[in-house]
């Protein structure tokens, strides 16, 4: 999404005391009151860039399609390498092959080209997909008032927008019992989160699975290469492929993209020569008798092998996950048009070749390349595996992004790669830590048979979670039929259901790694969501009034100090405590006070003259508020005097008289100092053990050791003033 300027002063259209959910507009005529006059709105904020997003054009929804192929496919695309070798059934014969082809086709039909092309890839947060889309799709229509919600810290996204969307005025029986019920609150926010920490898993755990299945294909032809060599091969390409992560999607996708087109298009081509070879008939597969009689003349063993089947379908989820790094259009344009018929291609003549040489199953992709191109098709199929490694760890950046956009990850380094696109990103600490787990996941299991439990556990349990999340949404946002809706929502969790059934036997077998994995990341994100919440509520139960700053201000016992004291805030309406706590400590207030918020808001850069709302703080003298707004590929840049000067011009524009102009001039004669708040959380007795622990332990401990909100702002470290203070809640 991107607009060519920001109309700031459109920001103050609307009267505060309107109800922003009723959706009201103002007449444009009418004269429009300063920040100071009136309480500033989140939709006076995004108004003017929460606009429908600009429609691509044919031949750009191509481009973002091939380039898709780089970062979004690389995972399922790759999956031919270890399904049929992953399935262990003695004696197969030809009636057992075509059930297990069966199996793949309904699969891939149904879970990737059904659910999420045709439906998941619907339920996008202005072009964000993902578990926290969905969520954050729901939490603009859906009052969210448990302690534990991620409420309101994400304006963009917040529940405050609902009027962006048609629905908004229609109360569906789900969404007034979300609304009554904290403990269903609490129970989907749980749920979001516990699917986002595996969505991260499973950034770990592709690269590892892809890259061991590609290599183990060199042991075949040569008995002096030992597991220890392909161990060491795969370390080295994971270091490589973690390292240039840093370039960002753009330039990855741009060397991965090619690598792709050659592997869909070679393993298609040797689809097709093996089904003409071996076994031309082998798409009979598609009827579903195939499928029931497998089932009916293997029993339990069958139900066994599901999760092996299950692994055709890994990947899946990463279209949804990535969508903020293309679009929509260009996702299902690139799968429907070109990966599901290779795919289909691929599959089909693994199974050819399998009904003529049931023996080879344990090396079935290999085994299945003609000779003369084996050793071609072994750097490509290496070079696709790391592509397939690419599209969850994009994944992984983006659901970073969008936790910290919605205040449940503590602070890190988020890099917006491309001036086109603002949902590509990189983050330096993410990439590490998933670099090490991967590497970690290799080297200790070594093993790819078990790593690829581990990855089909983690993928059904996020396909599971997502169900039941664009259920909720179908019945909250988009209105359907409950007949429709149970459509859709029973088929799929019978699915998922008897797949997670299947793959939950693998736990012991590597199974438990993504558990572990999710779980060391749901300790953080819960711990941090409920810190901030707890502390957004303090602050709001106990930020200053005008009244009370007024009789501060007018207290004969606090001095007043010439030059220009600025309060940075995470608050947008209000005067937030820390004001008290520096006067109180201080005895002391400056001649001119500001107290300054800054948002990054979703779009590329915004105009230097649009980038200040100012205006007096009720009717205090001298006392201000701004809204300092950038976009995603500006730099927060404070440090120099130009930025003050920027502010201080802009309230000059609006001073009333010539006397206020005198005091704002020499204020700036004098100089200026910032004032950044740091807090410290303190839950007393009167929480539970939980509660203490949480806070006082566990949130306290990550705000220590992750990057702080003022080290996102380059401000002049020689006049800046930290001011600590204990919220005992």
């Amino acid at each position: 999404m991107e607009v060519e300027s920001i109309e700031a002063r459109k920001a103050l259209e609307i009267d505060g005391s309107e109800d922003m959910e009723s959706g009201g507009h103002k007449d444009e005529n009418v004269e429009r009151p300063t920040y100071a006059d009136k309480k500033l709105s989140l939709k006076d904020i995004y108004a003017p860039i929460l606009r429908k997003p600009i429609e691509l054009t044919t031949k750009e929804t191509a481009l973002l399609a091939y380039q898709s192929l780089g970062v979004v496919y690389g995972d399922i695309g790759t999956s031919p390498l270890y399904v049929f070798s992953s399935i262990t059934l003695e004696n197969p014969g030809e009636k057992d092959i075509l059930g297990i082809l069966s199996l793949i086709f309904w699969t891939l039909t149904l879970v990737a080209l059904v659910k999420y092309v045709l439906i998941v890839l619907r339920a996008d947060d202005y072009g964000e997909g993902g578990t926290f889309a969905l969520y954050s799709l729901l939490n603009r229509h859906v009052n969210f008032r448990n302690k534990i919600s991620i409420q309101n810290t994400r304006l963009q996204s917040d529940q405050s927008l609902k009027y962006y969307n048609k629905s908004d005025n229609i109360q569906s029986k789900t969404k007034l019992f979300l609304e009554s019920s904290s403990s269903s609150q609490s129970i989907l926010t749980f749920v979001v989160l516990v699917g986002t920490c595996m969505v991260i898993g499973d950034g770990a755990l592709t690269p590892a699975t892809s890259v061991m299945s590609a290599l183990v294909g060199i042991q075949s032809r040569s008995s002096k290469i030992t597991q220890s060599h392909v161990v060491l091969m795969g370390v080295v390409i994971l270091l490589a492929l973690f390292l240039v992560q840093k370039y960002g999607t753009n330039k990855v996708s741009s060397s991965f993209s090619p690598i792709m087109l050659l592997w869909f298009f070679s393993t298609a081509a040797i689809g097709i020569y093996n089904i003409a070879v071996y076994y031309p008939s082998v798409f009979k597969a598609i009827s579903p008798h195939y499928a029931f009689g497998f089932f009916k003349r293997n029993g339990e063993t069958s139900w066994e092998l599901l999760g092996a089947i299950f692994l055709c379908v890994t990947g899946a989820e990463a279209m949804f996950a990535d969508l903020a790094h293309f679009s929509k259009k260009s996702i299902q344009l690139a799968f429907s048009s070109f990966v599901y018929p290779a795919l289909l291609l691929t599959y089909a003549g693994e199974a050819a070749y399998l009904i003529q040489h049931p023996s080879d199953m344990s090396t079935a992709f290999y085994s299945c390349v003609p000779s003369p191109v084996f050793w071609p098709m072994f750097v490509i199929s290496t070079l696709a595996a790391i592509v397939a490694s690419q599209a969850l760890i994009s994944a992984s950046f983006s659901i970073i992004r969008q936790s910290l956009a919605l205040g449940c990850f503590p602070r890190v380094n988020i890099v917006h790669t491309s001036d086109e696109h603002e949902g590509q990103v990189y983050s330096p600490e993410v990439n590490y830590i998933l670099m090490i787990l991967c590497i970690a996941i290799v080297v200790g299991f070594r093993d790819g048979v078990q790593i690829g439990n581990a990855y089909g556990v983690a993928v059904v349990w996020v396909m599971l979670i997502t169900t039941n999340l664009i259920l909720v949404v179908m019945l909250v946002i988009w209105n359907t039929n409950p007949i429709l809706a149970a459509c859709f929502y029973f088929p799929f969790l019978i699915i998922e259901a008897i797949y997670m059934t299947s793959l939950i036997k693998k736990v012991p077998q590597g199974g438990w790694v993504p558990f572990a994995i999710a779980a060391f990341f749901l300790i953080i994100m819960t711990s941090w969501t409920y810190g901030r919440s707890r502390k957004s509520i303090y602050e709001a139960e106990n930020k200053m009034s005008q009244l009370e700053l007024s009789q501060m201000i007018s207290n004969t016992d606090i001095s007043r100090t010439p030059g220009i004291c600025i309060f940075c805030t995470d608050l947008v309406n209000g005067i937030p405590p820390i004001i008290s706590h520096y006067v109180q400590q201080t005895g002391s207030l400056h001649q001119i006070m500001i107290v300054v918020t800054l948002r990054i808001i979703p779009v590329r850069t915004v105009l230097p003259e649009e980038r200040f709302i100012v205006g007096k703080l009720g009717d205090l003298d001298d006392v201000y508020r701004c809204l300092v707004q950038y976009g995603y590929r500006d730099i927060p840049d404070m440090e120099g005097n130009d930025y003050v000067a920027s502010v201080m011009e802009s309230l000059k524009d609006q001073a009333v008289s010539s006397d206020e102009i005198k005091r704002l001039d020499s204020a700036m004669e004098r100089g200026f100092v910032f004032v950044t708040g740091r807090t410290i959380l303190h839950a007393t007795d009167k929480n539970n053990f939980f509660s203490r622990m949480t806070i006082n332990y566990v949130y306290r401990f990550l705000q220590k050791n992750f990057r702080s909100s003022i080290s996102t702002l380059k401000v002049p470290t020689s006049k800046t003033l930290q001011v600590g203070m204990l919220y005992e809640i």
